[in-house]
């Protein structure tokens, strides 16, 4: 107490449960130790607003790669399983020449041979146990005309199970029948953008007269809208017509182009291909080490090649991803660093009114995690904006995986907790006496 004034404040005040007595409130207290924590690093990171956005930059840009690649790669295989299954229900194709895929899985006939006849589809459909239905079919690119209108199209001929087969039904109409085709009836069938070309909407096909050069043929039915499929054919430009009706009456020919199967399952494709390989190299008598001069494959197959590019696009995206958190964790790393150094006297001050090291090492630990955790949650947000509008743009289905996305949060916690580990520990180490006498 001093003279002729008011005594000082006692040093610590009473507790509030014991008015008597008297309690040391360390620094460590659980109630207030984690918000105090955070209101520390909020204002230690806005302090250095530059450097903290340069450090978040890297872990952004990596979750942003990471979520956005690895999401818009589901999207494209989902739209692939949808297109594999529009190309009909275990469907598996032999046809005459080799055939090879593009990168995005479009086919491209190469080295096409005549070799391909009725009978070796017959003997396909006999000799493989687990064939289903079949159709053969010739593919012919020509013009169709109606009246003065005259466009091209890619003819289709085949047989009267097509639809089923190829899960192609007609939207008006009919189909023609396997007596129709027997009887070499002049009918057709038109694809729908067909139709909406030569007669400007497709009910108003129905009944009339198309010619195929000087063939002319009935429209008895439109296909329904169905798009490209995924080896690259635009389906609403087809027409068709029975395969005997194209052989006998508008060419005149003894080849085939193929023929389409359907095995009763999708584990029967191996031994398909097996049977189908060798039932064509008796038929066609390809001796041992020639090249075959026709294609066995199923919808799979092209699935494969998409496969192999998405799979490259998703390696990719891994290693931008990673080269993005290493950055980003190198930047967090350095600020930290550079903290530590520039907070010695507040770091020394606190350790002098009672917090513990470990208490320290939390402080930083937090501060790094804050910085990785908002890089990480603002580049998943932008990937997923990113993501609807690309899938809008290019029709694919939304598909948002929560695994994904919670892994690159959690994964951006985490690098900023590796980053942020050996800074805390330099800063839990500071000697007390050093700090205080180097300030003092």
């Amino acid at each position: 107490m001093t003279r002729g004034g008011p005594p000082w404040p006692p040093l610590f005040p009473p507790s509030s449960k014991n008015p008597g007595e008297h309690e040391v409130r360390p620094y460590t207290n659980r109630r207030s130790a984690m918000p105090l924590s955070l209101k520390i690093a909020l204002s230690s990171l806005r302090a250095h607003r530059l450097r903290t956005i340069l450090a978040m930059v890297g872990v952004l840009l990596g979750a942003l790669a990471l979520t956005g690649v690895q999401h818009i790669s589901r999207a494209m295989m989902e739209k692939t399983e949808v297109e594999t299954a529009k190309l009909g229900t275990n469907l598996f194709v032999a046809r005459a020449g080799q055939v090879s895929f593009r990168r995005m899985g479009t086919a491209r006939a190469r080295n096409e041979a005549l070799t391909f006849t009725l009978g070796d589809a017959r003997a396909l459909m006999d000799g493989i146990p687990s064939v289903r239905l079949g159709a053969p079919f010739i593919e012919k690119t020509m013009p169709v005309r109606f009246e003065s209108i005259k466009i091209p199209c890619q003819l289709v001929a085949t047989g009267s199970d097509y639809p089923l087969i190829r899960n192609f039904t007609p939207a008006h109409g009919r189909f023609f029948t396997a007596r129709e085709a027997a009887g070499r009836d002049r009918v057709v069938v038109l694809g729908a953008k067909i139709a909406e070309r030569l007669f400007g909407a497709a009910p108003k096909a129905l009944g009339q007269q198309v010619f195929f050069s000087q063939a002319g043929a009935r429209v008895i039915g439109v296909m329904e809208t169905k798009g490209a499929d995924i080896s690259g054919t635009d389906q609403d430009e087809q027409v068709f017509v029975p395969i005997p009706t194209y052989m006998r009456r508008f060419a005149n020919q003894d080849w085939i182009s193929g023929i389409y199967l359907q095995l009763d399952t999708p584990a029967a494709y191996l031994s398909a291909k097996d049977a189908a390989t060798a039932i064509l190299r008796q038929r066609h008598n390809i001796g041992t080490g020639k090249e075959d001069d026709f294609s066995v494959l199923t919808a799979r197959d092209t699935m494969q090649v998409q496969q192999q590019a998405l799979d490259l696009v998703q390696t990719l995206g891994l290693i931008s991803s990673s080269i993005s958190f290493a950055v980003g964790g190198l930047g967090i790393l350095s600020i930290m660093v550079l903290l530590v150094r520039t907070r010695r006297l507040e770091i020394g001050i606190r350790r002098a009114v009672g917090a513990r090291r470990i208490d320290i090492i939390r402080q930083f630990m937090l501060e790094a995690a804050l910085m990785a955790g908002a890089g990480g949650g603002l580049g998943v947000v932008l990937a997923l904006i990113l993501l609807v509008i690309v899938c809008r743009v290019g029709g694919l289905p939304l598909v948002i995986e929560p695994l994904l996305v919670i892994g690159s949060l959690s994964g951006s916690v985490a690098l900023g907790l590796a980053a942020g580990a050996y800074p805390a520990w330099q800063a839990a180490h500071i000697e007390i006496l050093e700090v205080l006498k180097s300030k003092g």
